[in-house]
């Protein structure tokens, strides 16, 4: 039996479920949520899943058992699981977050959907786009709330730097720049792994661009078309199990050229292979304005944003980012805050029935952008971007 019932007895299970809240007096219970993936699920998800006043974590998933029994202890969560089937028949779970590699993303959300629980999918959301599409409608017919981790929109800085561009500030954009240079696979010696295989969803556009192309649809908006060039600077890594060389099949470092909707040309340079003073940096340039936004937080990529703004002819001044924007704790680890913000919104989603975003068409959207840039890298040539209300009409 693969199920494993942990620690607590019924009764106190009960309690744990209806425990009280802030949201108490409006008669919402607590959520039941089911952790999968146990890397960054671990790190960030169980620890803002217990830190959010209206979830509870109550299982967890490990492809081996006695992991998964281990975490659950040490963790103190009811139940722990080697199969996804275990996880969706606890009538407890009413909510699922996965957050294991790529490629077990799309079987695993499917049948977490079919079996009418609410989901939160980490980035890629997929390993193509019609898998992401086949999700979207598939939470869509089971009436479910689905999100992905699409956490910059949630960030501080990121958010004062789209009220500014909604404000009009730059005015007429002319040229948007953005730099995400990272130092996170610079290593060599860093082992083979999934991150290397291209089958397994690894890669920098991935990891990075997934990111990328969903924060600029959601501050420029829809891109037309895109050039693409990928490369990989280190061809091979070693197997830790095995000792031997094996071929990094996945991008190390993306060059990308969009024409947003409205004409504006975006630059786009990532790479997790470079020591950069400049980490993660966005400049757009308009008629009016200029605004930037930027980080040189190597550690942690979501804290350290800053915004600076200029006028023509004006020197760049820094924007101090309102209290009402910057986030209420800050933890050790610091993409638990942005994280938390995730789960808000897909609390928030559960609890009105309705779609949010993000969404999983938000996931399809960035899915969409990515196996467009990998087909214009192998092509060598420009491709058009379709309009996404006329994709998922196909």
């Amino acid at each position: 039996m693969s199920l494993h019932f942990f620690i607590y007895s019924q009764r106190k299970l009960n309690k744990l479920m209806s425990s009280t809240s802030d949201y108490s007096s409006a008669n919402h219970q607590p959520i039941g949520v089911a952790v999968v993936g146990t890397g960054f699920g671990q790190k960030v998800h169980i620890p803002a899943f217990k830190a959010h006043h209206r979830t509870q974590v109550v299982a967890v998933y490990h492809r081996d058992l006695e992991k998964a029994q281990a975490i659950a202890q040490s963790q103190n969560i009811p139940y722990a699981c080697d199969t996804i089937t275990d996880i969706v028949s606890l009538s407890e779970v009413q909510a699922v977050s996965i957050a294991t590699p790529p490629f077990l993303h799309y079987e695993m959300a499917k049948e977490v959907l079919q079996a009418g629980k609410h989901v939160l999918l980490e980035k890629p959301v997929t390993l193509n786009v019609e898998e992401a599409k086949e999700l979207y409608f598939l939470a869509k017919s089971k009436d479910v709330i689905a999100t992905v981790d699409f956490e910059f929109r949630f960030v501080p800085g990121w958010q004062l730097f789209a009220e500014l561009l909604s404000e009009g500030y730059v005015g007429n954009k002319r040229l948007i720049k953005i730099d995400w240079l990272g130092s996170s696979r610079a290593d060599a010696g860093r082992p083979w792994n999934w991150y290397s295989q291209t089958e397994k969803g690894g890669g920098a556009l991935g990891s990075l661009g997934s990111h990328t192309f969903d924060y600029i649809n959601w501050l420029f908006g829809p891109v037309r078309r895109l050039s693409a060039h990928l490369s990989t600077v280190i061809p091979q890594r070693q197997d830790a199990n095995t000792g031997e060389l094996k071929p990094v099949t996945t991008d190390d470092s993306c060059m990308l050229m969009l024409e947003l909707a409205d004409g504006t040309p975006c630059q786009v340079s990532i790479s997790a292979v470079v020591h950069a003073a400049r980490t993660h940096w966005l400049e757009v340039y308009g008629d009016r304005g200029t605004l930037v936004l930027g980080s040189e937080n190597q550690k942690d990529y979501i804290h350290g944003f800053r915004v600076w703004a200029s006028q023509p002819g004006k020197q760049l001044t820094e924007i101090e980012v309102p209290n009402r924007l910057v986030f209420p704790k800050n933890y050790a680890d610091g993409r638990i805050s942005a994280f938390l913000r995730v789960v808000d919104q897909w609390v928030q989603g559960i609890d009105q029935g309705k779609e949010i975003v993000p969404s999983l068409r938000e996931g399809v959207y960035s899915q969409l952008l990515m196996d467009l840039s990998h087909e214009s890298n192998m092509k060598s040539n420009w491709v058009d971007v379709p309009n996404l209300e006329d994709f998922l009409e196909r």
